[in-house]
């Protein structure tokens, strides 16, 4: 049973945003103030990257805990409330993910990906992965 009123977890879910999520945007204004210039949800590029660098084919992708799984194993088990949906959407999501990536990687993309939790605690080692990256393909 869900601890919400069915009105209020719709309000609450409709404020979920599917892009410039705050930790996006902490990510992003971090590379950009370190001289780094990308493209935000750039639609040319297979599954729509939050962030992308062409010159150098890295693709960033800054994934919600819930929304792509995180310790799905685990966290599937807590979910309670309306567990025939969200279990084989998350799922879905996991699968669409795996999609994206073997097809950016077939392309010559390197992928990214962040938990949007480790962002918030390490953004410091985010920062040096990507430029680790961009650096790699200079």
């Amino acid at each position: 049973m869900d601890k919400f009123s069915k009105e209020k977890r719709s309000e609450i879910m409709s404020k979920i945003k599917g892009k410039d999520t705050k930790e996006e945007i902490l990510l992003s204004k971090a590379l950009w103030h370190r001289g780094h210039r990308y493209r935000k949800n750039n639609k040319k590029v297979f599954g729509r990257p939050d962030l992308t660098f062409k010159k150098n084919k890295v693709a960033i992708f800054v994934d919600g805990e819930f929304f792509h799984g995180f310790n799905w194993e685990e966290r599937q088990h807590k979910i309670y409330s309306n567990r025939d949906y969200w279990i084989p959407k998350i799922e879905r999501n996991m699968q669409r993910d795996s999609e994206v990536n073997k097809r950016l990687i077939s392309e010559g993309w390197k992928v990214i990906r962040f938990w949007s939790s480790f962002i918030k605690k390490n953004l410091p080692d985010c920062i040096k992965i990507i430029e680790d990256e961009i650096n790699n393909k200079s």
